[in-house]
């Protein structure tokens, strides 16, 4: 039965490595679980209310993209998607959290009409290739630069915008003993090199917090190992006060489609590439089913009153592993579920455990950046800005964008501006909008 509905054979793929990919992904992305919460706790969402959303919203989407798209995608409630609707929608605009999500609602639905007229997928078909391999390499330093700060190994810093960690933290020495354990069992072959080192980091981490003589706060034991979960979010959307919005209102679903279109449209990109999914300059296969599934997350995000939810970067980390169908994302949904009422469990893993998977994912995805033609420049310095902006802004969708205006822009000085697709340049007029906007 997995063999007909996952095509494992075709997809050079088993049951064992799928199981092994999927909880990867999950232990790289479970952080959401309280993350999420924490932010919408600030907008006036409950925050019980919260965890329970983001579980289930999760669960939905991503056992959706693995039954129907047969991809290792993973979904759950977007990282900046989750701040843009707490702080510049509820707090800044006075808008209410249902409200909020009415927004989220509304912008997943009009994203989903677009999938439906094929226009998402016309987009990414505009982009040219050196521009949509560079997507994939910023998004791995992004994944890297990431890990590097969960691990303390970088941190901000008023003088110099980002300096060096304290590395003789507890913290960062933890993580710094995962990464070095993460590249010994993947120098000596072993199935679930990432998975292995989350397990085994934080199994250390729990040992050297339980020696009271060391005072260590490396990992946080709850207080109790099972919670109900609270349904108190859900069904909350309040399309009416999007509807009074007027013209604020059409602004903020604006600026929602921006980010979620073009955050989807490169971490698709960026992990087809790594997965091996579009060599040569190919598409993502059932790629309207991805997008399609992408936009029906964001519906339900809103729905359950989760914030959007979004492919997630994450998913590298599993595939890295060898996941390559729709059943890793089957173990990640499962597990989602399972957290709803596990949630106390899972916040055991610390951030430390989880920074060297994806450290190394980070390194893995690297590999596409020799595909990029260099000696044209006309392609290659806005395949540049993508790939450096993208870490640096810590937006996907911003670093696309002034990649896309700097090819646009390079095309005319070049007199080639007429033999490029319209619709690119008119995504890079959106862009530059939106940008002029803020």
């Amino acid at each position: 039965m997995l063999e007909r509905i996952f095509r494992l054979s075709k997809n050079n793929t088993n049951i064992q490595t799928e199981t092994i990919g999927g909880a990867t992904t999950f232990m790289t992305m479970a952080y959401i679980i309280f993350v999420n919460p924490m932010i919408l706790k600030d907008a006036g969402v409950p925050f019980e209310g919260a965890v329970s959303a983001t579980c289930l919203a999760a669960g939905i989407a991503t056992l959706l993209m693995g039954l129907w798209a047969n991809y290792p995608f993973a979904l759950a409630p977007g990282m900046g998607l989750n701040a843009m609707l707490a702080y510049s929608v509820v707090l800044a605009n006075n808008y209410s959290w249902q409200a909020a999500m009415g927004i989220v609602f509304v912008e997943g639905a009009v994203i989903l009409v677009l999938v439906l007229l094929g226009a998402r997928e016309a987009v990414m078909r505009a982009i040219p290739d050196d521009l949509r391999r560079a997507i994939g390499v910023g998004i791995g330093v992004f994944i890297a630069f990431i890990g590097l700060a969960n691990a303390g190994i970088v941190r901000r810093s008023d003088a110099t915008l980002l300096t060096h960690g304290d590395v003789a933290s507890p913290d960062s020495l933890l993580a710094v003993f995962g990464l070095l354990l993460t590249l010994l069992f993947l120098l000596r072959r072993v199935r679930g090199a990432l998975l292995l080192g989350i397990i085994l980091t934080t199994l250390v981490g729990m040992a050297l917090t339980n020696v009271s003589a060391l005072k260590l706060d490396l990992v946080r034991f709850p207080e109790k190992a099972l919670s109900i979960p609270s349904l108190e979010t859900i069904g909350r959307v309040d399309l009416h006060a999007v509807l009074r919005g007027g013209l604020d209102s059409l602004t903020l679903i604006f600026a929602f489609l921006m980010v979620d279109f073009f955050d989807t449209l490169g971490t698709v990109t960026g992990l087809g590439e790594q997965a091996g999914y579009t060599s040569d300059g190919k598409l993502l296969p059932r790629l309207n089913r991805v997008l399609a599934v992408d936009s029906i997350g964001a519906v339900t995000g809103g729905l359950f009153g989760a914030s959007s939810v979004t492919t997630y970067i994450e998913s590298a980390a599993g595939i890295g592993e060898g996941a390559r169908s729709g059943l890793a994302c089957v173990i990640v949904a499962f597990l989602f579920f399972l957290s709803a009422f596990l949630s106390p469990i899972v916040g055991i893993v610390p951030p430390a455990a989880t920074a060297p998977a994806l450290i190394v994912t980070g390194f893995l995805m690297m590999g596409v950046v020799r595909k990029i033609n260099f000696s044209r420049i006309e392609s290659a310095f806005p395949a540049f800005i993508i790939l450096i902006l993208i870490p640096l802004t810590y937006s996907i969708s911003r670093g696309i964008g002034y990649g896309f205006i700097a090819y646009s822009f390079a095309t005319l000085f070049t007199g080639r501006f007429l033999k490029v697709s319209p619709l690119f340049h008119l995504v890079s007029l959106l862009f530059l909008i939106s940008f002029v906007l803020g």
